[in-house]
Order: structure tokens, then sequence, then C-alpha cells
């Protein structure tokens, strides 16, 4: 009796061309992880073992150094009390008013759409540019302080007091990029059934109820998103502080990117300034995990 032969399976299959046009669809993605995160972030890693001074041109191996200077340095504490001030300050009024903005514009009123088109377009202009205006008004005989004189009041010098400089710095931000949450509370909005608000109105349900037991429940997804993204864009905020306020008076906005900044490009300290900025991916890496991990309670569809 004739032996059948086993038929070889062929190599290329139809689950590996499947896994190879996976693999090259994602190929220029995670090339570009790699180049411009992955590599980057483990050079910062190995500089902050080195002394590295380009004027005096040293690079000289430290080891933990730099790490312990983290916890002798004076001016840190007040940094990060600085980062905390703003970041609170900004995700607070930005979500808050980002969020009123998109129930009032959530309406089927004639004209609404210029309105939206206004509130979304400081987002698209230069943040520099914007900025700069910003300068301006706030200066201590600028625009802020000609109108509030013109009705009596006189207005402080806001960049040069530290509360009024933090203050202005965070609702400078605020007013830039309050649009782009607007934006993603809008779409969110509108993907919310209109037949739950009639059957809430049915039962004799306020309008706070509604909101608070609808609304809320049902965009929590989108919460979420904006305050990872807001929380992780208030700690990366520099153009801002470089030209209102220098990080001035004295160190009162001093975040930690610019702080980061000047240790590195003001005092050549590229050693400490990688420092300083593992600290800030520790920072937003674990700040961003713990929102990730709160997404069982916040979210509604979650288990």
């Amino acid at each position: 009796m004739a032996v059948r032969e086993k038929r070889k399976r062929p190599f290329w299959t139809m689950e590996r061309r499947d896994a190879a046009a996976g693999y090259l669809f994602i190929a220029p993605q995670l090339a570009g992880i790699t180049l411009f995160v992955l590599i980057p972030l483990g050079l910062v890693f190995w500089y902050s073992l080195h002394e590295w001074n380009v004027l005096a041109s040293t690079f000289r191996f430290i080891g933990t150094e730099n790490y312990e200077r983290l916890l002798t340095d004076r001016d840190l504490p007040r940094v990060l009390g600085a980062t905390a001030i703003f970041s609170a300050g900004l995700v607070v009024l930005n979500m808050s008013l980002a969020l009123l903005l998109a129930v009032l514009l959530n309406q089927k009123l004639a004209g609404i759409t210029i309105f939206r088109t206004l509130f979304f377009s400081p987002v698209v202009v230069s943040l520099v540019a914007w900025t700069i205006v910003w300068s301006f008004l706030l200066q201590n005989n600028g625009g802020i302080n000609g109108m509030l004189a013109a009705i009596g009041v006189e207005g402080p010098n806001w960049l040069r007091n530290p509360t009024t400089a933090m203050i202005s710095v965070i609702v400078v931000q605020v007013f830039k990029n309050v649009g782009l949450n607007m934006i993603l509370f809008l779409a969110a909005l509108q993907g919310v059934p209109r037949e739950l608000y009639e059957a809430a109105r049915v039962d004799g349900a306020s309008p706070f109820k509604q909101f608070r037991r609808i609304t809320l429940p049902l965009i929590s997804p989108t919460v979420l998103l904006t305050s990872i993204i807001t929380i992780v864009g208030s700690l990366q905020v520099f153009a801002q502080i470089a030209v209102l306020t220098q990080g001035g008076p004295g160190i009162s906005t001093t975040v930690l990117v610019y702080y980061l900044y000047q240790q590195a490009f003001q005092f050549h300290l590229f050693g400490y300034g990688s420092t300083l900025s593992i600290l800030l991916f520790v920072i937003v890496a674990v700040l961003t995990f713990a929102q990730w991990q709160m997404r069982r309670k916040i979210v509604f569809y979650e288990n």
C-alpha cells in the first residue's frame, strides 16, 4: 500500500499575508514613535547622567548627581507649586467654560454657526502673535487698564504682580484654547439622543437634573478625553510664559517647562535640564495613568 505523503503547508498563508499587511500599515507610525519618541527619550535619560556644559565643552559622566540635585534645588518646590497652580487653574477654567459654551451653542438658532466660528477662531491664530497682542493689552498703560480707567477703576500692573501675573497667564491660555474643547463637547452633545430629554421632561425633570442625569453621563468619554488633553497641554506651556512674564516677577510664574528651558538653554546646564525633562515626563505619565485608571468611575459605559 502506498504511503500517502503529507501535503506541505505553504509558507505564504492567508494569515501571514494579513499579518504582513497589518505590520506594513503600522510601520510608519512605529518608525515615527521610535525615531521621535523612544530614541530621544533614551538620549535624554543618558544626558541626565552627565554634566554637559556646551560653553565649557564638557561632557562628563556623573551618575545620579543631577537627580540628587533635584532634592536640594531650592527653587524647584516653588516651580512645582507654580506649575500646579497654573495647571489647576487652566484645567478648571478651560473645561468649565468650554462645556458652558458648548451647551449654549448647541441650540438651533439663526446665526449660531457664526458664534461657533468666533469662539473657535483663537485656536487657529498663531500662538506667538496671540500672546504678543495680550502682552500689550496687559501692560500698565495697555488696553485692559485703559478700559478700566474709562469706568473709573484703576487697574493693576497685571504682569508685574505675582498674583495678577499668574491669573493673566492662565486667562490668556484659556481664551486661546477653549474653542478646541468647546468643539469636542459640542460634538458629544449633538450625539445625545433627543428622546431621552423628551422622556425626562415628561417625567418632570428640571433642566439641571437633565444635565446631571443625562448629559454628563453620556458625554463622559469626551470629558475624560478633554481632561487628559488639557492637563498634558497645561504642563507643556512655554511660549506664553516666555513672552508674557519670562517666569516673573521673581519665579512666581516659572512653570516646570520654562525652568527646564532656563537651566538648559540660558545657564547651559544640559545635563540638569535633561533631568528636569525626565521629571516632567514622569509627572505627565503618572497623571495620565491616574486619569485612565479613573475611567471606570467617570465614564458611565465602562464596566
